[in-house]
């Protein structure tokens, strides 16, 4: 290609919604962690190593008896909020600002449990009710 010389009608991705290939043998629920598994298909989120997280499903997406790429979930990136793991792994509101780390499909722990886990995204806050996490394949990837 060469350099533009007029505008340029360039496409674009709107909302926060993206669909993927999910992994052969795999349930999603709904408004579960969903992330990419290092084979690059996506998975509930669990602890695994070598995958990121990449948002909360927004439908329930069952590939069981399916192969590898057979459906496809749809996720959105964003900010959300999930259950806060326990002891040494509970996340405070002095860890704002720091990366968590993912422990099941509903669950965010401080550390990456000694290189066991894959990244969840950013804490953005703390409450009685769990941890807001700021979800985003390419942020985790970036950071």
């Amino acid at each position: 290609m060469t350099a533009l010389t007029t505008d340029r009608n360039s496409p674009q991705l709107l909302d926060d919604i993206r669909s993927q290939p999910v992994a052969a043998a795999s349930k999603i629920f709904a408004g579960s962690i969903v992330m990419r598994n290092a084979a690059g298909y996506m998975i509930k989120g669990q602890t695994v190593v070598g995958g990121f997280g990449a948002g909360r499903a927004e439908d329930q997406t069952d590939n069981s008896a399916g192969a590898l790429g057979a459906i496809n979930v749809r996720y959105r990136k964003g900010t959300f909020q999930f259950a806060n793991s326990t002891a040494g792994d509970l996340i405070a509101q002095a860890n704002v600002g720091a990366k968590c780390w993912i422990v099941d499909d509903q669950t965010v722990a401080l550390t990456n449990g000694t290189a066991t886990r894959s990244p969840a995204g950013i804490i953005e806050g703390v409450d009685a009710f769990g941890v807001w996490v700021l979800m985003d394949e390419n942020i985790n990837r970036a950071t």
